[in-house]
């Protein structure tokens, strides 16, 4: 049958299949399915064998413990003390709450992960925390918007083990991989607040005490030592990925029950239904993703969509700028990881075949897709902070304007110089055999 027909039917039962209200996960799932079908000669029997393959790995069992850890550290008083940590730190600047939404942002994003759960957590306190202190409502959501996809590229981060599971990359290096790009990020953000906060004259807070911001030093240390611990022990072979996430659920336990006094039945049971339904969505989106990237290289669609592409593109450069433009687009519209599963299958190989490093396009891959969360009019994250905020997503918008660009430009940068992806891991695990 012809590619273009399998295509069709492809793209017709998951469009179909949205509209109606079933999961991104599942209308992958029915559209591959219908796929196979259609095109005939496939034994049936390939199917549910390729939906339990793309659960089956070792590397997988890390998330659902990293996803326990992070709900016990929100829960049982962990992000509290980073974020009293930050507006004790950098408050009494111009722009003082803004920077600290930032850094807050950048250290519960090596706990949670996940965007959303960013924006729910730190938008949460510190919007109505900046409005409270005179800032307007829509610097107060830009800057949140702006600051929470930068969580999902620091470690330990699910996309990144989604990636490399879905590309056969280590799931370290991807790590290592999001650390500077999260940071310069990060640091681009807090310039642009700054200059933003000072240009309109907006408040500060009373300076801190070099004895509170100490004390709130001493009290945070414990969860401001959580990424070391996890990267020292993964790079001194103490213990895998996959044990490292359990390794962070005991320290996460330990340390909100013994020393921050806050884990009890509740918060433990809480959290463990949390890290349920989440491992659960993700886990599905992996075993359709299994079945999915089988459909396409089965009936040799990477390669006759590489074909096609090249007529159009036959340099990296100009691969990466369409992909960017695709993927902000996507992005918009599909969570981070849902979004890898549709896409990777099909762009993956043919990055490869134009000699692109796999670990420098998985984070323009992720990067582009973070941006897409506060990209208007759809971008998720915008519109959750909009409403935390009780403004429109028109008011939301605008605000996000000047930090979206920021974003795209650090988006420009990662792409061009792809040393910012590939140096700490290379520098840290050793060059890659070729």
């Amino acid at each position: 049958m012809e590619l273009a027909i399998i295509a069709l039917i492809l793209t017709g039962v998951i469009t179909f299949c949205i509209l109606i209200g079933v999961p991104l996960a599942l209308s992958i799932i029915a559209g591959s399915f219908a796929a196979i079908f259609a095109h005939g000669g496939a034994n049936p029997v390939i199917a549910p064998q390729r939906l339990f393959a793309g659960m089956d790995s070792f590397s997988l069992m890390a998330i659902p413990a990293f996803l326990f850890a992070g709900a016990i550290m929100s829960n049982g008083g962990i992000s509290a003390r980073l974020i009293d940590f930050g507006n004790a730190l950098v408050g009494r600047f111009t722009g003082g709450l803004a920077i600290s939404n930032v850094l807050s942002s950048l250290m519960f994003g090596g706990i949670s992960g996940s965007a959303v759960a960013d924006t729910a957590a730190i938008g949460g306190t510190f919007i109505p925390e900046m409005k409270k202190a005179g800032y307007p409502a829509g610097y107060s959501v830009g800057i949140t918007a702006a600051s929470s996809p930068i969580s999902p590229l620091i470690p330990p981060s699910i996309a990144w083990i989604v990636y490399a599971y879905i590309t056969d990359q280590s799931v370290m290096r991807m790590f290592l991989a999001g650390l500077i790009p999260g940071l310069l990020w990060g640091l681009a953000l807090i310039v642009a607040a700054w200059a933003i906060a000072r240009r309109n004259r907006y408040p500060t807070q009373p300076p801190a005490s070099f004895s509170t911001i100490w004390g709130k030093f001493v009290i945070a240390f414990p969860a401001l030592v959580t990424p070391a611990l996890l990267l020292g022990g993964i790079l001194s072979a103490l213990f895998t990925v996959t044990e490292a996430s359990v390794v962070l659920v005991v320290y996460a336990m330990l340390v909100s029950g013994l020393i921050y006094r806050e884990l009890s039945w509740k918060v433990v049971i809480a959290s463990l239904t949390s890290a349920m339904r989440l491992t659960a969505a993700v886990m599905i989106i992996l075993a359709g993703a299994s079945l999915f990237a089988w459909m396409l290289a089965w009936v040799h669609a990477p390669e006759s969509f590489g074909a096609w592409l090249q007529g159009f593109v036959s340099t990296p450069v100009a691969f990466l700028i369409l992909v960017n433009i695709l993927l902000l687009f996507i992005g918009m519209v599909m969570e981070v990881n849902a979004a890898k599963v549709m896409l990777l299958p099909v762009l993956f190989p043919i990055s490869q075949q134009l000699g692109i490093d796999p670990i420098h396009f998985g984070v323009v891959v992720t990067v582009n897709l973070c941006i897409g969360l506060i990209t208007p009019p759809i971008g998720i994250v915008l519109a959750i902070a909009s409403q935390i905020g009780n403004i429109s997503i028109v008011q939301g918008t605008r605000a996000v304007m000047p930090f979206l660009i920021v974003a795209l430009v650090v988006l420009m940068i990662l792409t061009f110089v792809p040393v910012l992806s590939t140096f700490l891991p290379d520098l840290l695990m050793g060059p890659r055999q070729s």
